[in-house]
């Protein structure tokens, strides 16, 4: 597949509007606590009678931090506690029981993910006791082809706590960098010395770890794109398998935090664009390929694999290769995927304690996906991943005319058509090099939702 990227600014500012991330269609605004903890139990029991039952993914969510990052939009609690995260595990564990019940235990996990948060957070005795509680509920794959994954913040790892997440299991680790840049990590408050970063990304593949993503934010504040170089030079010195480069969205009106931040010390639109038109140049030359959105990984990682055979897909951590798992989510605020359902549990950590108090699962609202969103996330998946669209499988699939079916959605096109970043030819939508950046916008066309609910800002910038 050519992922080839054209960078254009003029056409990035002219598409530059708000628009979902896509980890999930229907997205999460169109989840509704009609869909409660009884209609998802009722889900899962039915998945188990599937002709050839999903092997099954967990997400762990891990909500607490010592320290607090000014750009963060993330769940989290920060808390210099302990205590808090020893109460936390205990009603993890009544969750994970209650989750565990509901899953045969012939369907493996093939795919765990620990999130946060910082997973790091916990000690290793904690992070021993998780691996347990999950052990006895849930039947863990032990052998290679098992994806076994933990969000780490180099700050918050110990001498021992590499050497242990190997022997628990875990073969990839993703670490939160965003700069190197001491004057820009001094503006976020998140002082992390190169020498930390590098130091556990080096133990991680002395201990066998087979994949490592690093994680880079643009448009913070103080950043330019010299001190931007200066920060890829030092990414690819250590050169992860994987890499995400985001974009800060700066939403002090929604997230308190970040009004620590001074609007005068981000970097204007020209100077951001040119720090992400550098960031690709340079990932490009070095060998990445461009997966979609923010993330890139070298040609033998198992993303740019997933990709080049049509099997990549997206879910609530970005870019996956699993498709065919049942995500299971544990934890506050988790979401999970079972069957043709999206489910949330509750964001309050105290709701959280007392919905699992009463015996209850703690998921509070989703969606069951209708015939229209299964084929509409089908559609979007494929821009998503694989940048285009073969009109004549999805006829196949759902019996339609595609053509018909989305004239709405193709008519909304022939702008991006005309300017060059996407070609409708006959059966097929490709996007072309000059509209990659622009994935979200594209795939928004189709969005039933979101055309019937004009003037949403809940959402981020597409670049």
């Amino acid at each position: 597949m050519d992922q080839t990227l054209q960078f254009d600014p003029a056409m990035l500012a002219k598409y530059n509007v708000s628009g979902p991330r896509y980890t999930s269609y229907p997205t999460a605004p169109q989840f509704h606590e009609g869909f409660d903890d009884q209609a998802y139990a009722e889900v899962a029991a039915r998945s188990n009678e599937d002709p050839i039952p999903r092997p099954l993914s967990l997400y762990v969510h891990v909500p607490f931090c010592d320290t607090v990052c000014f750009y963060c939009a993330c769940n989290k609690i920060i808390t210099g506690n302990y205590a808090r995260a020893g109460k936390y595990l205990d009603y993890l564990e009544k969750e994970v029981a209650l989750q565990g019940q509901l899953f045969d235990s012939d369907r493996r996990v093939e795919q765990l993910h620990f999130g946060g948060g910082t997973p790091t957070y916990l000690n290793d005795e904690d992070l021993v006791r998780v691996m347990e509680m999950l052990s006895r509920h849930f039947s863990l794959e032990k052998g290679p082809e098992r994806e076994f994954s933990i969000e780490i913040d180099p700050r918050a790892v110990r001498d021992t706590t590499i050497e242990l997440l190997a022997e628990l299991g875990f073969n990839r680790i993703s670490v939160g960098v965003q700069d190197f840049d001491p004057d820009v990590q001094k503006a976020v408050n998140r002082i992390q010395p190169y020498e930390t970063t590098a130091r556990v990304i080096k133990k991680a593949r002395s201990c066998g770890f087979r994949s490592t993503n690093m994680d880079l934010i643009y448009g913070l504040p103080l950043q330019t794109v010299e001190t931007y170089a200066r920060t890829l030079d030092r990414t690819l010195e250590l050169r992860p398998e994987r890499i995400a480069i985001y974009n800060y969205a700066h939403l002090p009106h929604l997230f308190k935090v970040q009004r620590q931040i001074r609007d005068g010390d981000l970097p204007g639109p020209d100077e951001k664009l040119a720090i992400l038109e550098q960031t690709i140049n340079r990932l490009t030359e070095a060998g990445y390929v461009y997966i979609g959105m923010d993330h890139f990984a070298l040609p033998d990682d198992e993303l740019a694999r997933a990709q080049r055979a049509g099997t990549l897909h997206r879910n609530f951590q970005g870019y996956s290769t699993r498709a065919e798992c049942d995500l299971v989510g544990l934890g506050v605020t988790s979401i999970g995927k079972v069957g043709e359902t999206y489910s949330q549990n509750l964001r309050d950590i105290d709701a959280y304690y007392e919905r699992l108090d009463a015996g209850r699962l703690p998921v509070f609202r989703g969606v069951e996906l209708t015939t229209d969103d299964q084929l509409r996330r089908d559609v979007i998946t494929e821009i998503m991943c694989h940048s285009r669209v073969d009109f004549r499988e999805v006829e196949q699939r759902y019996d339609i005319v595609f053509h018909n079916y989305f004239r709405d959605a193709l008519e909304r096109l022939q702008g991006m058509q005309a300017d060059g970043l996407v070609r409708i030819e006959g059966n097929t939508l490709q996007v072309e090099p000059r509209g990659r950046l622009l994935l979200r916008h594209v795939a928004m066309a189709f969005d039933a939702y979101l055309h019937a609910d004009k003037g949403d800002t809940r959402y981020s910038k597409v670049i």
